[in-house]
C-alpha cells in the first residue's frame, strides 16, 4: 500500500512538473516570436490584422476628433455638462468630448445620406425632404441615446456593487488597515464582482498617489459618477474625518442603508410589473382571446342570419 501511495505522488509530481514546463516553454515560444517579428520587422497574419484594426481605428478616432473639434468649446457651460455626461458613462479619454460630437456630426451625415437614398422610392415630392431630415436628426440624437443608456447601466452598476464594497471595506478596516489602504484593497477585490467599482475606487487611490488629498479625490469621486448612492457615501466619509467618529462603524451603518434602498428598489421594479404586462396583454393577448372565443360565434350568426361569413 505504501508503495502504490509513493507511486501516485511520484506520478502527480512528474505530471505537474511537465504540465508547468509546457506553460513555460509555451509562454517562451510566444514571447520569442514577439520579439522576433519586432526585431526583423516580419510580423505574422495576425499581428498584422491587429496592426490594421489599429490603425483604421486611430485614423477613424483621429477624423472623428478633428470633425468634433471644430464643435468642441470646452469653456462653454453646454460643453461642460457633455463632459460631465461623457465622464459619466465611464469615458476618461482627453478627446472624448471631441469624439463625442464627432460621432453626433458623422451619424447625422450618414443617416441623412440613408433618408435620401429611401426617399427616392417615394412618389410625393413633399414627403422626400421631410424623411432626410428626420433621418438626419434620428442619426444625430442616436449617440446622445446610447449615451445616456450608459450612464443609466453603469449608475445601476454602481448602486448594486456599492454595499458590497463598503463591506469589504469595514473588514479591512477593522483588519487593521487605514482608509488609504482599504480602498486599495477594495478595488482589487471588486474587480470580479463589480468592475465598475473596482475602477472608481482605482482611480480614487491613484489620485490620492498622485498628491491629491483624500477629501477633494472623494468629490472627484463623487463629481464623476453622478450617482446618488456614491455622493452621500462620499459626504459620509468626509463628515467622518472632519469629526473624528469611528471610521467603521459609519461604514456599516451606510452599508445596511445601502442594502435596505436596494431591496426597496428591488421590490418597487417587482410592483412595476404588473403595470408593465397591461400593455403587451391589452395589445397582443387580448385581440387573439377574444378572436378565438367570439370568432365560432360570428361565424355562426353570419351562416344562421344566411349569408355564410361573406
Amino acid at each position: 500500500m505504501i508503495y502504490l501511495v509513493v507511486v501516485l505522488i511520484s506520478l502527480s509530481v512528474g505530471l505537474l512538473v511537465v504540465g508547468v514546463g509546457q506553460a513555460v516553454t509555451s509562454q517562451g515560444r510566444v514571447v520569442r516570436q514577439r520579439l522576433t517579428e519586432v526585431r526583423t520587422g516580419s510580423f505574422s497574419k495576425e499581428a498584422e490584422a491587429r496592426r490594421r484594426r489599429q490603425s483604421r481605428r486611430e485614423s477613424l478616432q483621429q477624423f472623428l476628433e478633428t470633425v468634433g473639434g471644430r464643435l468642441n468649446k470646452p469653456k462653454s457651460a453646454r460643453m461642460g455638462a457633455v463632459a460631465r455626461q461623457i465622464a459619466e458613462a465611464g469615458y476618461r479619454y482627453e478627446n472624448a468630448v471631441a469624439v463625442y460630437l464627432g460621432l453626433r456630426v458623422l451619424g447625422a451625415l450618414l443617416f441623412m445620406l440613408l433618408g435620401a437614398y429611401l426617399s427616392g422610392f417615394l412618389e410625393d415630392p413633399l414627403v422626400r425632404p421631410l424623411l432626410i431630415v428626420a433621418f438626419a436628426l434620428l442619426g444625430w440624437m442616436l449617440p446622445f441615446i446610447l449615451l445616456k443608456r450608459k450612464i443609466r447601466a453603469r449608475k445601476k452598476a454602481l448602486a448594486r456593487g456599492l454595499a458590497d464594497a463598503l463591506d469589504l471595506m469595514v473588514v479591512c478596516v477593522e483588519a487593521g488597515l487605514g482608509v488609504n489602504q482599504a480602498l486599495m484593497r477594495v478595488a482589487e477585490e471588486m474587480d470580479r464582482v463589480s468592475p465598475e467599482i473596482a475602477d472608481e475606487l482605482t482611480m480614487v487611490t491613484l489620485e490620492m498617489r498622485a498628491g491629491t488629498p483624500r477629501e477633494d479625490a472623494l468629490r472627484n469621486l463623487s463629481d464623476r459618477t453622478g450617482n446618488e448612492d456614491v455622493r452621500s457615501w462620499v459626504n459620509m466619509m468626509i463628515q467622518t474625518d472632519k469629526f473624528g467618529t469611528s471610521i467603521a462603524d459609519s461604514l456599516r451603518i451606510h452599508s445596511d442603508t445601502l442594502r435596505t434602498k436596494r431591496q426597496q428598489r428591488a421590490e418597487e421594479e417587482a410592483a412595476k410589473l404588473t403595470v408593465k404586462m397591461l400593455i403587451p396583454l391589452v395589445l397582443f393577448v387580448f385581440p387573439a382571446i377574444f378572436i378565438v372565443i367570439l370568432g365560432p360565434a360570428f361565424i355562426s350568426l353570419s351562416e344562421f342570419f344566411g349569408g355564410g361569413v361573406m
